[in-house]
């Protein structure tokens, strides 16, 4: 007996915002690449096993063993934090700590979800420019058998960083090398790794598995889709109880079809490249631009999809009533202008000649 499933004639959705606004805030606050809606549409029919034991999720992990190599494990789960917390679980006993950045993802933007969810205390280093080294690992690296002091186990970078700077091949193998050899383990946020490698020219694994790197969050969202980011074991010896955790951390999705096929319409061509690859032009045209302009003082290298700058007092302010970011260092007045796979070079003229008028009003 076949059951017919009768709908009804599909109703026009609202809109309820102004498609025309535009901002440099978040690279968060573009919309959905039109390649992945049609890789959502198209996974949509019919019915396929969920909690990824599905053909999309499948085929997910090929295309990821394409990237990194053979051996690696993936798992998608819903969002960077997810990833985040995940990840450095999987690498840590219950008294192990983690290195990181002060301005890193995980110790100023998460809620303390590391430490409060993952039961992982943060060791912060403080940097300049958002990267580590050797020797800043060192401030923390220290008091292995003391059992009054959370172990340092595991360092954890940013990829590319809060600060928008890239660390090269060779610093990350640094930091690998350096912290393999005290017995720590290496984990590495990529939020917008798309953007390390378009910044870089590499492919994704020379900056990452061929350096020394042992667990990736590897990110989706700010680089075109929906949702989504994959926690990709690169030495999954390093890393114990994933398919747990997962469960565990209420990252498990049940129709994990519509996260992988959203990863395939990014990596089985050359989307995510494309993408970061445009994010980071118009960053670069952006900075181009606001270098020549008295009165804006940038204040990190631009190698990737963001701009940050220190501007006169008031003119923020001001400059948001048109175009919303967001303050970085309120008390130094400096700011962060982000790009997106959307944005377009007549967004970034037009928000450039509104700095120019702010200036020369204030």
């Amino acid at each position: 007996m076949t059951t017919t499933v009768e709908t009804a004639p599909a109703a026009t959705a609202a809109r309820l915002h102004d498609p025309a606004v535009r901002g440099f805030a978040s690279d968060n606050y573009s919309g959905v690449h039109p390649e992945v809606l049609a890789a959502l549409a198209a996974a949509n029919e019919g019915h396929q096993v969920s909690y990824g034991e599905d053909d999309y999720t499948a085929r997910l992990q090929v295309l990821m063993e394409e990237h990194f190599g053979a051996g690696i494990e993936c798992f998608p789960v819903f969002n960077g934090t997810g990833a985040n917390v995940l990840s450095l679980q999987s690498l840590l006993p219950r008294w192990g700590a983690v290195i990181c950045a002060s301005t890193a993802h995980i110790n100023m933007d998460e809620n303390g979800a590391p430490e409060r969810i993952g039961g992982t205390k943060l060791l912060q280093v403080p940097t300049t420019d958002g990267k580590l080294t050797p020797e800043l690992i060192d401030r923390e690296a220290w008091g292995w058998g003391d059992e009054h002091r959370a172990q340092p186990l595991a360092v954890s970078i940013t990829q590319t960083t809060e600060l928008g700077t890239c660390y090269t091949p060779e610093e990350v193998r640094a930091i690998a090398d350096h912290v393999h050899a005290k017995g720590m383990k290496l984990h590495m946020d990529g939020a917008r790794l798309a953007n390390a490698a378009a910044h870089l020219d590499v492919p994704l694994r020379t900056f990452t598995r061929d350096a020394g790197v042992d667990i990736l969050s590897f990110g989706g969202t700010k680089n075109g889709l929906l949702f989504g980011e994959v926690v990709v074991a690169l030495n999954p010896g390093a890393a114990q109880g994933l398919v747990y955790l997962r469960k565990m951390n209420m990252q498990l999705a049940s129709k994990m079809r519509f996260m992988s096929a959203q990863f395939i319409a990014l990596l089985e061509g050359d989307l995510w490249l494309r993408s970061a690859r445009h994010a980071n032009a118009m960053a670069a045209r952006l900075r181009a631009a606001v270098d020549g302009i008295d009165g804006v003082e940038p204040t990190q290298k631009t190698e990737s999809n963001g701009v940050f700058a220190i501007l006169p007092a008031g003119v923020a302010d001001r400059l948001r009533e048109s175009f919303r970011f967001y303050d970085w260092n309120e008390a130094a007045r400096e700011v962060r202008w982000m790009c997106s796979f959307d944005t377009s070079e007549e967004d970034v003229d037009s928000f450039v000649a509104a700095i120019k008028r702010e200036l020369a009003a204030g």
